[in-house]
């Protein structure tokens, strides 16, 4: 059957959604498991023993063989370091979509109509460019790049949000993004202002602070501890506060549970505790979107909603902090980590079928581009063509968060070459001999 594919590439975890054709109607957009039935994989690439490319994380990596947070670094000069290799970041988060592109190319049976992948808010088009030619190079052709704000929007809108103007309040694993969307005329939704964003809040800092908490409480137990029980407990302990911060978006009270040589070991931890825990890092975030809002000479009362995504949107002090900062209703989708996947399958469905476009009647309005991103100063759309590199996209913008451009190193080094398209079709045939973690 004919369909369409979306992919959110995030700092932490990767998602992707197709939108079949039937007839002359389009399905829903529904989740592609990418491991083992789940709808997630981490975003990780990992080189195993025997020098097969793989999709995950390794369970020990000593030897620095496992490689995260790569997208945060396109457009980084420091390359990644890959099992002693040097690869530039946009290189592996070509690698990663390529593969996720052949996983749902063998689950459906054929090639996808077209593909949409998902960027952070606050990529400009040097950004984009780099990660357009890094899919060509590693011959993952059609591709179409889209905002994050922009596939969020589109995702809870085919779940029956029909405002106009919105807040996007994106917090993943290891970072916050806010920005605003406004709907075309035909339908669509384009990027407005300026995003801001906030590297290192996200879920990950949440279960930092309530590991802190749990090793202060068990101070006394733990420093007895030695030899392998001390380690063990130190790689217990993380994972164990995970999956109690899970527990308490639906729960309220679970227990952290650490297995000691004198027994299991159990801290019960309270919502409010934990909320208490977490508050001034959401309420960051809140006033973060709010001046994204006050940045596009807005006020909050205009706002039709605000649209949740990520994983850490699950905690309730989210939806709570932001309800009482801003007037419209806080929509929340039943899984927010895979809405922007679901958006951007449904844009790619707009890239094969494009609505019929109704002449604006805004005053000031732009012009609209592929998949309803206006052309001009907010024009976040990069086209891969199926042909090969293809003109360059004449756009403007910030490139990079406001105020927060890319990293650089203190002295420019010489820039990296992409890999030749050989070198990268062998890893790719290694990377399908190997198995996602």
């Amino acid at each position: 059957m004919p369909y369409v594919l979306g992919i959110d590439i995030g700092n932490t975890t990767t998602t992707a959604s197709v939108v079949r054709r039937r007839g002359i109607d389009w399905t829903h957009a529904e989740a592609v498991a990418l491991d083992a039935g789940s709808a997630t994989v981490p975003s990780a690439l990992c080189l195993s023993a025997h020098g097969g490319l793989t999709v995950g994380a390794s369970t020990s990596d000593g030897g620095g063989r496992t490689v995260r947070g790569f997208v945060r670094r396109v457009g980084d000069d420091v390359p990644v370091v890959l099992g002693g290799e040097a690869y530039p970041a946009q290189t592996l988060t070509a690698m990663l979509a390529g593969w996720v592109v052949e996983q749902v190319r063998a689950t459906e049976g054929g090639p996808a109509e077209a593909v949409v992948v998902s960027h952070p808010a606050g990529w400009g088009p040097h950004r984009r460019e780099l990660l357009r030619r890094a899919l060509w190079e590693f011959e993952v052709p059609g591709v179409t790049l889209l905002p994050c704000p922009v596939t969020v929007a589109e995702g809870h809108a085919a779940r029956g949000f029909a405002g106009d103007l919105a807040a996007v309040y994106a917090l993943g694993g290891e970072t916050f993004e806010g920005a605003l969307v406004r709907r075309n005329d035909d339908g669509t939704y384009a990027p407005l202002g300026l995003p801001l964003g906030l590297p290192g809040c996200g879920g990950a800092e949440f279960v930092a602070e309530l590991t802190d908490h749990v090793r202060a409480v068990l101070a006394r137990e733990l420093s007895a501890l030695d030899g392998q029980w001390a380690d063990a407990a130190a790689r217990e302990l993380p994972s164990a506060c995970e999956r109690a911060a899970h527990e308490l978006s639906v729960a309220p009270q679970a227990d952290v549970v650490l297995d000691l040589p004198t027994g299991p070991a159990r801290v019960p931890v309270s919502r409010a505790e934990f909320e208490e825990m977490i508050r001034p890092a959401v309420r960051g975030t809140v006033d973060l979107l709010l001046r994204a809002v006050h940045s596009a000479g807005l006020e909050p009362a205009r706002l039709d909603g605000v649209l949740l995504a990520g994983g850490a949107t699950r905690v309730p002090l989210v939806a709570e902090l932001l309800g009482a900062a801003l007037p419209g209703p806080v929509k929340v989708a039943p899984d927010p980590q895979l809405v922007a996947a679901a958006g951007a399958a449904l844009a790619a469905r707009q890239v094969v079928a494009p609505r019929p476009r109704v002449p604006a009647t805004r005053p000031g309005a732009e012009p609209v581009g592929v998949a309803g991103v206006r052309v001009g100063r907010a024009a976040a759309v990069a086209r891969v063509p199926a042909g090969g590199r293809g003109p360059r996209h004449d756009e403007h913008g910030d490139d990079g968060f406001p105020g927060t451009p890319p990293p650089r190193p203190p002295v420019r080094i010489a820039p990296l070459e992409l890999p030749r398209a050989s070198r990268l079709a062998s890893l790719r045939r290694r990377g399908r001999e190997g198995s996602v973690r």
